[in-house]
Order: C-alpha cells, then sequence, then structure tokens
C-alpha cells in the first residue's frame, strides 16, 4: 500500500505573514499603481471607494488622483469578473480575465436568471447582440438598457433583461463612474469600445495560477476556485505541479506555491492596516483561518453588505466607520475585543496615515475609539 505524500506544514501564523505580504500589507509598498493593480489580479470594487482606500493601505505615499487618473486614460476599468462582482483592472486583465473566468461564476448567474423564467421566449444570442449594438451605440445605464429591450421582449422580467445582457457581454462601466471626488451613475459600453488596440484573448489558465499563487499564495485548489468563481482546477495545478514548492496546513490540505516567493518568518511584525469594505484579502480562500480568527468569523457582513475592517498583528480585529461631512471626517475604531494601549496608539498613527492620504488638504479630521 502506498504511503501518503507528507509536505512541510504551514501552519495558520506562516500563512498569515506569507500572504500578508503578497498583498502588500506588510510595509508600504514602493510600487506604482498599474503595477499593484496587476500584481493584486485586480480591486474589488462593488462600491467606488474600495479600490483606492485598498490601494491607500498597500501603497507608499499612494493618492487617489493616480487612480483616477488611470481610470479616466482607460489604462484600468471597472467590469464584472471574478465571483461575479466587479472589479477594478488593468484595460489588460478587464478583458483576458473575463473572459477566462465567464464560464464560472458569471454563466451560473445567468443560468439563475433564466430558470427563473424572467426570460422565456428570449433568444439570449439576439439578446447580446441587440444589448451590444444599444451600448457602443453610446454607453447606457442599466434603466436605459431596460427600456430599449424591454419593447422587444414584453413579457421578460426587465431587470433580468439587463442583467442577462451584462453577464452575456464584457461590460465595462465608463468614467465618470468611479472617479474619485466625483463620481456618477452606472452606464455600460463594451471593452471592445472603451479599449483602443487589438482584442484581447482569455487569460492562459496556467499562468492566472501562478499570479494568483503570486498574490495569494500559498494557496490550494479550492482557495483559488473560491477567488475566481471557476471548478475544476484540480488539473491546471497538477500540470504546474513540478515547478511548484507544495505545502500542506494543520489539517493536511494541500498548499502550492512559487519557489521563488516570499514566505517571511512567522514572528515578522504585522502593523495594522485598515481596509475597505469586500477586500479581496477577506474573500478570496475557501478557508480564510489565515486572516479571519474563528472567534470573528461573521462579524464583517450585515445582511449583504460588508463593513470596513481593520487588522492587528495581521489578523482580522474589528471594524471601522467612515463620517464624511463637507468640514470635517470622522473616522469611528470598533475593535471586536479589547485592544492594549500599545496596540490603541499603533491604530490611531495608521488611522491618521490613512487619512492624510484619502482626506482632501485642509478637511480636518477625528479619530474615536469606540470600545
Amino acid at each position: 500500500m502506498a504511503l501518503k505524500t507528507t509536505h512541510p506544514v504551514l501552519g495558520p501564523r506562516a500563512l498569515n505573514r506569507a500572504t500578508l505580504d503578497r498583498q502588500l500589507l506588510l510595509r508600504p509598498a514602493p510600487m506604482g499603481v498599474t503595477e499593484a493593480i496587476d500584481h493584486l489580479l485586480g480591486l474589488q470594487a462593488q462600491n467606488t471607494k474600495p479600490p483606492y482606500y485598498a490601494l491607500a493601505a498597500r501603497l507608499d505615499g499612494f493618492r487617489p488622483e493616480q487612480l483616477s487618473a488611470l481610470m479616466e486614460s482607460r489604462d484600468v476599468a471597472r467590469i464584472v469578473t471574478m465571483r461575479s462582482t466587479v472589479h477594478t483592472h488593468t484595460a489588460r486583465d478587464a478583458v483576458a480575465l473575463r473572459r477566462l473566468v465567464q464560464p464560472g461564476a458569471i454563466d451560473r448567474e445567468l443560468a439563475i436568471f433564466v430558470s427563473r423564467k424572467g426570460l422565456d421566449g428570449v433568444d439570449l444570442d439576439r439578446l447580446a447582440d441587440t444589448a451590444r449594438v444599444l451600448v457602443e451605440e453610446r454607453p447606457r445605464t442599466p434603466k436605459q438598457l431596460r427600456d430599449e429591450l424591454l419593447p422587444q421582449w414584453p413579457d421578460a422580467d426587465p431587470q433580468s433583461l439587463s442583467l442577462a445582457a451584462r453577464c452575456l457581454l464584457p461590460l465595462v462601466q465608463v468614467t465618470p463612474r468611479g472617479l474619485w471626488g466625483r463620481g456618477g451613475q452606472v452606464a455600460l459600453t463594451t471593452t471592445d469600445r472603451w479599449f483602443d488596440g487589438p482584442a484581447q484573448e482569455a487569460a492562459d489558465l496556467d499562468e492566472t495560477v501562478l499570479r494568483y499563487l503570486g498574490a495569494f499564495g500559498p494557496a490550494s485548489v479550492r482557495d483559488m476556485q473560491t477567488w475566481c468563481g471557476l471548478t475544476k482546477l484540480g488539473p491546471a495545478f497538477e500540470r504546474l505541479r513540478p515547478g511548484l514548492l507544495v505545502f500542506q496546513d494543520e489539517r493536511g490540505t494541500e498548499l502550492f506555491d512559487l519557489p521563488d516567493a516570499p514566505r517571511p518568518d512567522e514572528d515578522t511584525p504585522a502593523p495594522p492596516r485598515f481596509l475597505p469594505e469586500f477586500d479581496n484579502l477577506l474573500l478570496s480562500h475557501a478557508d480564510r483561518s489565515r486572516v479571519v480568527p474563528a472567534e470573528h468569523r461573521g462579524r464583517t457582513w450585515t445582511g449583504n453588505q460588508a463593513h470596513r475592517v481593520f487588522l492587528l498583528d495581521g489578523l482580522l480585529a474589528g471594524i471601522w466607520h467612515l463620517d464624511e461631512a463637507k468640514d470635517r471626517t470622522l473616522l469611528t475604531i470598533e475593535p471586536f475585543a479589547h485592544v492594549t494601549r500599545a496596540q490603541r496608539a499603533e491604530l490611531t498613527a495608521e488611522a491618521e496615515r490613512t487619512l492624510q492620504l484619502m482626506t482632501s488638504p485642509g478637511i480636518p479630521y477625528d479619530i474615536v475609539h469606540a470600545e
């Protein structure tokens, strides 16, 4: 009988430090905004401000105007990709990753709309062709798209029509939506119309596995499947196994990693970090215990709305609130458990760093600890 293969064990703290390093959260990274978004394979962007705060937590000297400028120049854009949710991606990934993950959560979401019978009698190919003509003629809001589609399928559910079009087509949220301090309604056009240059093919799966490990590893097959919404990724990891290092967690789950990726000592200091709602650090592993202590699981959500969170010693430790009035900004820190005087001072310093980056010059701010 063959003996079960064993691999070096990485405990939760070692996994935590490795993941934080890949996520640029151990120290402010001297990295450009485009480079960071590319390295992280995008930033969760279900709301407009999270990508800005995600970068503020990770980059040295980040200013929100930098990301806005890249959105206006169309070097980055907002689009539905992983887990059928909105992400901010580089132009290349907005096309290539979208095409790669289409057969996953995006197609499953489309199947849900079809199963609800809201699209009875709707030819999906014709719907996609019709919607493409409309949004490429000029960007349209979801309501405008529904209003244009409904006369052709009057018995269909109006919302299902526009949501199905979003699944069928790679639709970018055009600016000014998502710009810092400006914003606007969601208006959609295709990636073909929004980006210049030749059309990108779908991202190569094996290359994407390696990129995922570089940003989120060490990780299991199920971890990556959770991140991207695809299934049956085991064969891709097996193809790559000869060039990867293989570890296991304390439960015996295989964890794959790049040979030259950083794996800091588990005692490496991890300063506090203030993360936005829906940050990918908390959403991109099947087993989130490397960042989320068991006693705090589920505490960062109310219904389907995520809260802003902060880390202490690399672990989820509480939530934070931001109240932005015209003449003053208030940041409230709400820990899940008692914090020491030293931790309180570190949290205050990181909150000040965040506010100095993200608050307009001349607007005063206050930091309050709610304990």
